[in-house]
């Protein structure tokens, strides 16, 4: 998906306008399975990717290779969709349970697990900058949790705790699925590929799940449904668009306004207002995400090890 009038613009400035657009779907992907209200998460995440199902059915569909999957991708395909799974239980199931912005920026520290991830994976190896970036966003998450055993009265405990917990596991499992796709894309696989097995794997792994928890649903509840589905397919689409125009490492720090669109968002519809030590880790995480940022761009003098 592209618009003429972004296409008349640098690449650059194109790219970061994509990935603003990216960053809006997503969050009101994040406000729509928050108003679907109380019912299972397994429905959510089935209706989020069975029109993911379709979108990319029909691309490829119309496309010279159809559905051929290349040799060698299989293990990698399995791997980036079973924890991209749980990547989304975790992430739809904190949204539905605690403040939006604090389930969106647990899963926004995906980047630093992928980046553990690629060491094992891909053989990546990280300098010591980076190190110092992951051990600093890890501390701004713990802002972020606020576990009662570190902050006493001013932290969280019990069913309060829990959906953090669960969002932070469904950010690492999303820096695991990350790397997965890095290794499959750079095996030559087609992204439309990785996500039409992603969408159809989570589905029917999804299935069992529904079977035992399911729950009646209304028509607004569908409707919410289905319109996180259409909200994530078009963070999708638009987030394709922006690293297709621009390099990930110029615009990727943009990808950090999901947070600040979804607090709003939050703020607006739902009434919900950050406390100040998850105010104070978002501060931390995203300062750690620009250091990095500049870090590989070359904007810091610093010598990498």
């Amino acid at each position: 998906m592209s618009f003429k009038f972004l296409d008349r613009m640098p690449p650059r400035k194109r790219g970061i306008i994509y990935l603003l657009l990216s960053s809006f779907s997503f969050a009101c992907m994040a406000l729509f399975i928050s108003l679907a209200g109380d019912m299972p998460v397994f429905q959510k995440a089935f209706f989020r990717n069975l029109v993911a199902i379709f979108m990319s059915y029909f691309i490829l569909a119309r496309s010279p290779e159809k559905f051929r999957i290349k040799k060698g991708s299989m293990p990698g395909l399995l791997m980036r969709a079973s924890f991209g799974t749980i990547g989304i239980l975790g992430n739809f199931y904190a949204i539905s349970h605690t403040n939006m912005s604090d389930a969106m920026m647990l899963n926004k520290l995906s980047p630093f697990f992928a980046i553990l991830t690629s060491i094992i994976v891909l053989k990546e190896a990280a300098d010591s900058f980076q190190w110092a970036a992951i051990l600093t966003a890890l501390i701004g998450a713990i802002f972020v949790v606020k576990p009662s055993f570190l902050f006493g009265n001013l932290g969280v405990s019990g069913d309060d705790f829990f959906p953090l917990l669960v969002a932070l596991i469904g950010g690492i499992s999303a820096g695991i699925a990350y790397t997965f796709l890095r290794k499959v894309t750079l095996n030559g696989e087609r992204p439309i590929i990785v996500v039409a097995f992603f969408s159809t794997f989570s589905c029917i792994a999804l299935i069992p799940f529904i079977i035992f928890t399911y729950q009646p649903i209304t028509l607004q509840q569908l409707f919410f449904c289905c319109m996180t589905g259409v909200s994530a397919c078009f963070g999708q689409i638009f987030i394709s668009s922006a690293y297709a125009a621009c390099p990930a490492k110029e615009i990727s720090i943009y990808d950090y306004s999901t947070v600040i669109f979804t607090a709003l968002l939050g703020l607006i519809f739902l009434g919900e207002v950050p406390d100040w030590l998850s105010i104070l880790g978002y501060a931390i995480i995203i300062g750690a995400s620009v250091m990095n940022y500049m870090y590989n761009n070359g904007h810091l003098r610093f010598k990498k090890s």
